[in-house]
């Protein structure tokens, strides 16, 4: 059977080893009240500090004026996050910073811990801010939990892409951010990523397909855990002649050959893929271990130390970095700088 089960997504997706987590984040935000952040009159009915409403137009999340996720901790997993519209703010405790939106993807390693917060800064004072957004969290290896936590950015310009044509001639766009496609190859994942080695079959991919377009996703083995999410199009896809819905997740066969056929607009869709690490997992709030044990070793180190010193003014506040500064990279505390080379 080639397609195992099909899911509406309401919260999380119901993904698996390897992947931990997988959040999808659409949100029509308002125009900015000049200072990046929301007009205090549309606040008064958000839930401020929680505001996760499914059935509100755009949330605020744990953000207070500026949407997003204030500091917060993290070990042991990896975390990828597409920005495919819209903009975010990165801060963390190892000295780092930046902005990076629009089609951008962040890699970064928690390892051992880091305390960071990603901010969604509302740019535009005259229009709606439209935000579209996927963080998944990929597990790593019991051996790479404790290395040192890093990242690194995938600017949209330098995301490989190629433009494949079905046997009709009809079009899809396909962006690489790890693993391999249609032949073509993602960048280098980070150092300790269960991504490096390609045996683990890691792929994560965006698909734009033009309407009735095809696609194939080839046969890689029967311990493959592979999953397609169509979050943009307002008619169906189909797998297998099980019809797919937006905003649903397919659970595929790893090793059977996969054709997704678009319906009759244009569809985005989101491929996730990866061997199991097949370890024991511990997962409580910010921390993904292997044991109970681990867990708590994590939290008590996170109260004797904060995972590093942060150096960003006070923890409490939306930090964002100034307007009108355009999307890069600083690391290390201002010693290294990662710009796209914009066209």
């Amino acid at each position: 059977m080639k397609v195992k089960n099909i899911n509406k997504v309401v919260g999380p997706m119901p993904i698996r080893d390897p992947f931990i987590l997988g959040a999808y984040h659409y949100d029509l935000y308002p125009k900015g009240n000049g200072k990046m952040g929301v007009d205090a009159e549309l606040l008064k009915s958000k839930n401020i500090g929680q505001d996760f409403d499914r059935n509100a137009d755009w949330r605020m999340y744990h953000g207070e004026t500026i949407p997003g996720f204030p500091h917060h901790p993290h070990r042991g997993f990896e975390i990828v996050t597409i920005v495919e519209e819209g903009f975010a703010d990165h801060f963390d405790s190892k000295g780092s910073k930046g902005r990076y939106g629009n089609g951008d993807v962040q890699l970064m390693s928690a390892g051992s811990g880091v305390l960071h917060g990603e901010m969604f800064p509302l740019l535009n004072d005259e229009v709606e801010n439209p935000f579209r957004l996927f963080q998944i969290w990929l597990n790593m290896h019991s051996s790479d939990k404790l290395t040192e936590p890093t990242y690194k950015m995938l600017w949209s310009e330098t995301i490989p892409q190629k433009d494949v044509k079905d046997e009709e001639g009809r079009n899809v766009n396909v962006r690489v951010v790890l693993g391999e496609y249609a032949g073509v190859k993602s960048q280098d994942p980070l150092a300790h990523s269960w991504a490096r080695n390609p045996k683990h079959h890691v792929g994560i991919a965006l698909l734009n397909m033009d309407p009735n377009a095809s696609f194939k996703l080839p046969a890689v083995s029967e311990t493959m855990n592979r999953f397609v999410f169509f979050y943009d199009g307002v008619d169906v896809i189909s797998i297998d002649n099980y019809k797919i819905q937006q905003r649903h997740l397919a659970d595929l066969n790893g090793n059977e050959e996969i054709i997704i056929q678009n319906g009759n607009s244009q569809a985005k869709v989101l491929i996730l893929e990866g061997e199991p690490i097949n370890e024991p997992v511990a997962a409580y709030g910010p921390f993904v271990m292997n044991t109970e044990q681990e867990i708590r070793d994590a939290f008590a180190e996170y109260q004797k130390t904060q995972f590093g010193v942060w150096p960003w003014g006070d923890k409490e506040t939306d930090i964002v970095n100034p307007k009108e500064v355009g999307r890069f990279a600083s690391y290390n505390f201002g010693k290294e700088l990662d710009e796209p080379a914009l066209k």
